[in-house]
C-alpha cells in the first residue's frame, strides 16, 4: 500500500531552480516538505556541494571540510553558535513571502532510530565518515600518504548520540556545578582500526564547592535496539588524555532509553593494548519485559588536584562492536579464518616496469572448530565418547563473519628468503567493487624499490565485524615468482 512516505519530494543542494536557493538555505524547502508531520519523503541531490564548492579554496582539507559538512547535517559543535545563511533569492514563481525562521540541520526533519538489533547482524564501528590521511592496523599506522582517501566502503556509525555535542549527565550524587561542556570531532592523525578516532573533549569549570573535587558524568555514544533477556557482548577501544592536575577513571555502561527500561550490566574486563589504546569488554542483558532500545556509553570519574581550577580531559574511541554474547564451554567456538590465497598477473602491465606484480589477488575464507580439550582427532582414543566438537542452534548466527581485508606485500631477493609478515608493505584493503574477496594489485598501491626482486609475497588479513584483526596463523598468503 502507497504512503506518503513513499512520495519523495526533491531538494537540489546547488539550489538550481530551487525554493530556498539551496546550500545551507536547504532546511527552507525541508520545512515545507515537513517529513515528520505530513510524511512526506526527501529526495536530496548534491549534497557534495559541500566540498565541490570550496574544493580550491587554499588550504581546503578534510578537517575544514567536516566542520563545513557537519553544519549541514547535524548543525554546529557550539549550543551558542549561529550558522550564518545567505538571504534566500526571490522565488521566480509566485507566492507569497515566507519565514522559515533561523537555519536547521536537516537531521532535525526526521526521527532517530537506532541501527538493527546486533542480535541479528553485529553491529560494528570505528567511527569512520569514510575519509582520512592514513590507516591504522590495532593501532599501528601502516599507511604514510599526504594524499586524502575516501571510501564509501568504510562509513559506519560515528556515534549517533554524541552529535552535534555529546549529552551529558550526571551520574550518581548530582553535584550542584553545571554539567561539563562538551565537544565531539575526529582525530585523522590516530586511530585503532580504520583512519581516524573519535574525539570527545570534555572542560569542567572551576568551582569552590565540595562537590567540586571528585566529579562523575554519563557520556551516552551509541544506541541500539536490543532484544529482552537477550545476552551481548560490547568490546569498545579507547585511549585518553587527560590534562594537568586532573586524574581520570573510566568504565564502559549500557543503560535504557526510556524510564521503565532496566539493564543488567557485568563487570567490564580492562585489556591493555598496543600503541597507547586499551579494550574494555562487558555483558549486558535487558531484564524489562519488551523490545527496548539502550544506549552504549562511558562512565568518566575525574578529580581535580585543584577544583578551583578547570580540568579537562580526551576521550578518542577507536573502535565499538556489540554483537550476541560468545557460546560458553564447552561449546565449541568457531574461529574464522583466511582459509586460501591466489594471485594472477596482468598480461597488460610490462614486467619491467612493475616486476610483473600488478594483477588480481583472490582467497576464500573458512571458519574452524577448536578440537576439545585441544587434542586432534588422530589422537583420541577411539572409544572416547566424549564427542570431539559440541555444537549449538545458534552456532551460524553467532559466527563472525568479515567486513573487510588488508592486504600487504613482502618482497625478497629470491624464493628462498624467509618473509616475516611482520614486515611486509601495507598496500590496500578491499571495497565496495561489485565482488567479494577480490582485490586489483595496481600499480599506484605498490611500493617503490621493486627492481631486482625476483620473488614476492602478498598477504590477506581478514578483520572480523566484532573488530577482530586475525592473526597471521589464521591469515592467508601467496607467493609469485617474478
Amino acid at each position: 500500500m502507497k504512503t506518503l512516505g513513499a512520495v519523495f519530494v526533491g531538494v537540489d543542494v546547488w539550489g538550481r531552480h530551487q525554493y530556498g536557493g539551496g546550500g545551507l538555505n536547504s532546511y527552507r524547502a525541508i520545512t515545507h516538505i515537513d517529513p515528520q508531520s505530513l510524511g512526506l519523503s526527501v529526495a536530496l541531490f548534491g549534497p557534495g556541494w559541500t566540498w565541490e564548492s570550496e574544493q580550491d579554496n587554499p588550504g581546503w582539507n578534510w578537517e575544514q571540510w567536516w566542520q563545513f559538512e557537519r553544519q549541514l547535517w547535524i548543525g554546529p559543535s557550539r549550543p551558542d553558535e549561529v550558522v550564518p545563511v545567505p538571504k534566500p533569492p526571490q522565488w521566480p514563481y509566485g507566492g507569497p513571502e515566507r519565514d522559515e525562521g533561523p537555519f536547521k540541520p536537516i537531521h532535525a526533519f526526521f526521527a532517530h532510530a537506532p541501527p538493527p538489533d546486533p542480535r541479528k547482524f553485529s553491529f560494528y564501528t570505528c567511527f569512520s565518515p569514510g575519509i582520512g590521511h592514513a590507516w591504522f592496523v590495532n593501532g599501528a599506522n601502516v599507511l604514510e600518504t599526504k594524499q586524502l582517501w575516501t571510501d564509501i566502503d568504510k562509513q559506519c556509525s560515528i556515534g549517533n548520540l554524541v552529535w552535534p555535542r555529546p549529552l551529558l549527565h550526571w551520574e550518581g550524587d548530582k553535584p550542584t556545578e553545571d554539567l561539563p561542556l562538551a565537544s565531539t570531532g575526529f582525530d585523522m592523525t590516530d586511530g585503532w582500526n580504520g583512519g581516524n578516532a573519535l574525539k570527545l573533549s570534555i572542560v569542567c569549570g572551576g568551582s569552590s564547592s565540595h562537590d567540586a573535587f571528585f566529579q562523575c558524568v554519563w557520556i551516552p555514544v551509541q544506541s541500539l535496539a536490543v532484544t529482552v533477556q537477550e545476552s551481548y557482548e560490547a568490546r569498545v577501544v579507547y585511549k585518553t588524555n587527560t590534562g594537568e592536575g586532573c586524574d581520570l577513571d573510566l568504565a564502559v555502561n549500557v543503560k535504557s532509553l526510556s524510564a521503565e527500561g532496566s539493564v543488567s550490566v557485568e563487570t567490564a574486563i580492562l585489556t591493555d593494548l598496543q600503541h597507547g589504546w586499551s579494550q574494555q569488554t562487558l555483558n549486558f542483558t535487558v531484564t524489562s519485559p519488551g523490545f527496548t532500545s539502550v544506549a552504549v556509553g562511558l562512565i568518566a570519574g575525574f578529580t581535580a588536584e585543584d577544583p578551583t581550577i578547570p580540568c579537562t580531559f580526551t576521550i578518542s574511541l577507536g573502535q565499538l562492536a556489540v554483537y550476541p554474547s560468545p557460546l560458553l564451554p564447552p561449546v565449541s567456538v568457531p574461529l574464522p579464518s583466511v582459509s586460501w590465497a591466489s594471485f594472477t598477473p596482468s598480461a597488460a602491465i610490462s614486467a619491467e616496469s612493475f616486476g610483473n606484480l600488478v594483477g588480481v589477488l583472490t582467497w576464500d575464507t573458512a571458519i574452524s572448530l577448536p578440537f576439545m580439550n585441544q587434542i586432534p582427532l588422530e589422537g583420541r582414543d577411539p572409544e572416547d565418547p566424549c564427542p570431539a566438537w559440541i555444537l549449538d542452534n545458534n552456532q551460524i548466527t553467532s559466527c563472525p563473519s568479515f567486513i573487510y581485508f588488508n592486504i600487504y606485500i613482502a618482497v625478497g631477493l629470491n624464493s628462498a628468503d624467509v618473509l616475516d609478515p611482520s614486515l611486509a608493505i601495507f598496500i590496500g584493503t578491499t571495497g565496495l567493487d561489485g565482488r567479494g574477496n577480490r582485490f586489483y594489485v595496481e600499480p599506484q598501491c605498490l611500493p617503490e624499490g621493486l627492481e631486482g626482486k625476483k620473488a614476492a609475497r602478498f598477504y590477506v588479513q581478514g578483520v572480523s565485524n566484532r573488530g577482530e584483526v586475525l592473526p597471521w596463523d589464521r591469515c592467508a598468503h601467496v607467493d609469485h615468482k617474478v
